[in-house]
């Protein structure tokens, strides 16, 4: 549901409502639909707000988001111009065979503003104009252009209300379109409105301890931080006292120079997340932030919001946790690389600043290491393996490369995890804080997951709970020689995490309490969460009073604009692997079956991983190896079609 229909069915203030939905707020009052008790206003309870979803038969439900409340259905000649995937307010009326049913009064939020389409002709000639997410025809015009005049397969981005073309994206054929596709279908942006760059270069370029007397002054210790080479901007930094056995991890503090309200604010809180494509970011904030006065770069001062988490020597649990704001002084920026070439290499000429960090960060990799064995023993640690991929000049694919997580990746992340724990811990966990949670996974989907499995050989009879299904699973993988086919899997059967007001803990890591603390130059949930303990530590019930109002709205926007984001990081990866297919079809490859029966589909395991065939063949079962031939290629879906040549033995697919 959107932020504005939960706000309208949980009741708030005037003040609350953003800008962009007084529109709705009018019109909802104008219908009578919504009511003011006590200072908040809120549906009438003949009223429902919802998403809406249309079946094939042309009637839509609308979601049902209480238990009690079951979905409503809605008529076809109810819907009043709404579409699949739009949120709506729907008035109940008389239940046709005493179902529960209801009619659109209003439109809060569409789906899509607009369509991305291209033009095309079918085998019998006929000119069409083609929508790239359904390849279903659809409607263009462009005032004084006849668009059969554009070669075919130009793209086109086309207003949903009018179908007046917006924009032209530019051609199929040119890898350069993949971009503008992408980041327009999940609509995400690039440029930022003037008003935040100018306000971005405005504020200052450097720190100046002077000026920050209230914060405590860190910049004598040795901080550091460990990033991949390629980044730009830098969250996080840690420093580990020997002594005390006290980790300070730092966190650039964007909350600082960010407050509620400016341009800068409203931008990044409609953009949620930094999207990440192979080639280039798409940052949450202005880089003139980002990149610079927030990014905590080595050798000068920079402010931070500050986790300071003492452990017990023995246990290693937290015995102390704390909060404050600081100014740090980065001694050294290092990259994964170097720190998995000293651990593995040793020290042996390492002198000077770097040689002094590594007298705290060596010993601290071995603790973490210990803290993550431990915990294992409650969380899970799923092996699946992330394709990278290599985009030239050109915009074409040029290579990919298989990651998989390094002891300097691991050492980062537990140190992570221990602040984003002690930020979590600080509130109840009753609607009063920003939790990422992660439900534990549902039976029918469990159940379906284990007949996948069957298929395949593997079996699982004793179990307690589901940790335990899920641990034996893995233990059966393990003798199969399928860790991370089958971790794929049992992660696709898991509940997605999200973020909520309201804590449930998160079943994937084993944590009762867990936030994410510890990136807000990517993630406005993280700078959320800052505002929320900054008022905590200030005592600040205003602001606390602001947030929490909203607090349930929030989160509904951060977690749908976490999928929006990475929707458009997979649909990017998609086409530039279509790009490649398409340069190949008559070839052989070999590959692995990931989905077996009617929709079959296999992955390619060449020197360019990771691309996703659909299959045409008989007899082909789960994780089978085989070799393809790539027969079709559709840019515009980004859909690569193969057909079964032969099974391959083992020892075939090693030669």
């Amino acid at each position: 549901m959107s932020p504005f229909a939960i706000q309208i069915s949980n009741g708030c203030l005037l003040l609350d409502i953003e800008p962009e939905d007084q529109n709705n707020f009018q019109a909802l009052q104008q219908l009578g639909a919504i009511t003011e008790v006590n200072g908040l206003w809120k549906l009438l309870s003949i009223y429902r707000a919802g998403r809406l979803y249309l079946g094939k038969d042309g009637r839509g439900y609308i979601e049902s988001e209480f238990k009690e409340q079951k979905d409503l259905l809605v008529e076809a000649d109810d819907l009043c111009g709404a579409k699949h995937g739009d949120v709506v307010v729907a008035k109940r009326v008389i239940a046709r065979r005493g179902r529960a049913s209801g009619k659109v009064k209003l439109i809060i939020t569409k789906a899509h503003a607009f369509t991305v389409a291209y033009t095309h002709r079918d085998e019998q000639n006929n000119f069409m104009i083609l929508d790239i997410r359904t390849n279903i025809p659809t409607h263009a015009v462009m005032e004084g252009m006849d668009l059969k005049a554009f070669k075919l397969g130009t793209v086109l981005k086309v207003d949903i209300d009018d179908d007046n073309v917006l924009e032209v994206f530019g051609h199929l054929a040119d890898p350069k379109v993949d971009e503008k596709i992408s980041l327009a279908l999940y609509e995400r942006e690039d440029a930022f409105p003037k008003e935040c760059v100018t306000d971005a270069i405005a504020i200052e370029s450097e720190v100046n301890k002077e000026e920050h007397p209230e914060r405590v002054d860190l910049t004598h210790l040795d901080f550091c931080t460990i990033d991949p080479i390629s980044a730009k901007d830098f969250d996080d930094a840690i420093y580990f006292d020997m002594e005390t056995y006290t980790l300070y991890v730092a966190i650039a503090d964007v909350s600082h120079y960010v407050p509620f309200f400016t341009p800068i604010d409203k931008e990044a809180k409609k953009r949620g997340f930094t999207t990440y494509l192979p080639h280039k970011s798409f940052p949450m904030l202005p880089r003139e932030l980002s990149e610079n006065i927030c990014s905590l770069k080595p050798k000068v001062d920079r402010l931070a919001f500050v986790a300071k988490i003492t452990l017990d020597r023995v246990t290693l649990k937290p015995l102390k946790e704390e909060f404050f704001e600081a100014i740090i002084h980065s001694k050294h920026r290092f990259n994964y690389e170097a720190i998995d070439r000293i651990l593995e290499e040793g020290t042996e000429g390492i002198t000077d600043t770097v040689a002094q960090i590594l007298t705290w960060l060596l010993p601290l990799q071995k603790i973490t290491v210990e803290l993550h064995n431990e915990r294992l023993k409650k969380g899970f640690d799923f092996r699946s393996e992330e394709t990278k991929l290599s985009i030239n000049a050109k915009h074409l694919l040029t290579q990919t490369q298989t990651e998989t997580g390094t002891p300097s990746h691991s050492l980062i992340e537990e140190c992570m995890l221990l602040a984003n724990q002690a930020s979590a811990k600080r509130f109840t966990g009753e609607g009063d804080g920003i939790f990422r949670i992660h439900e534990p996974p549902q039976l029918t989907r469990t159940e379906a997951l284990l007949a996948e499995l069957a298929t395949i050989g593997l079996f699982v009879t004793e179990y307690e709970d589901s940790p335990s299904l899920i641990r034996a699973i893995q233990k059966e993988a393990d003798k199969m020689g399928l860790a991370s086919e089958v971790d794929s899997m049992v992660i696709k059967s898991l509940r997605r995490a999200e973020y909520n007001a309201d804590n449930v803990g998160h079943f994937g890591l084993g944590f009762s309490y867990y936030s994410h603390f510890t990136s807000p130059i990517r993630r406005y949930a993280d700078l959320i969460l800052h505002r929320l303990i900054k008022a905590q530590l200030k005592e600040d019930k205003e602001e606390a009073g602001y947030l929490l109002r909203n607090i349930e709205p929030l989160c509904a926007r951060v977690s749908e604009l976490e999928r929006e984001a990475t929707k458009a990081e997979w649909d990017f990866r998609d086409r530039k692997f279509a790009r490649w297919a398409k340069e190949q079809i008559g070839l052989f490859f070999e590959a692995e079956v990931i989905e077996a029966g009617e929709s079959a589909k296999a992955v390619l395991t060449g020197n360019i991983k990771g691309v996703t065939v659909h299959l045409k063949g008989d007899n082909i079962m789960l994780f089978d190896k085989i070799r393809v031939m790539i027969t079709e290629v559709n840019l515009a879906q980004a859909v690569v079609m193969a057909e079964l040549v032969a099974k391959l033995e083992k020892d075939e697919m090693e030669l």
